[in-house]
């Protein structure tokens, strides 16, 4: 068995115990917060590479990365 179907297997089993909105919330939370921590470690590792530095964090701040969307593909 792959650790991606080690992983879920947990999953399911943990999602199996959430009897609530709050639960659900909760487990929300904890996922995000697990995954915002291994981000920010791959920006540690980038950073102390020196792959990125202070002027190419300053460059995302200053880029629009929003995802182009044209009225006339969507309309019906």
């Amino acid at each position: 068995m792959s650790y991606s179907q080690m992983a879920q297997l947990e999953l399911l089993n943990a999602l199996n115990s959430i009897n609530s909105e709050a639960e659900l919330n909760e487990f929300k939370s904890v996922l995000a917060h697990y995954f915002a921590l291994k981000a920010q470690k791959a920006i540690d590792k980038l950073w102390d590479e020196g792959v990125i530095n202070e002027e190419t964090i300053e460059q995302w701040g200053e880029e629009h990365m929003r995802t182009p969307y044209g009225y006339e593909a969507h309309r019906s």
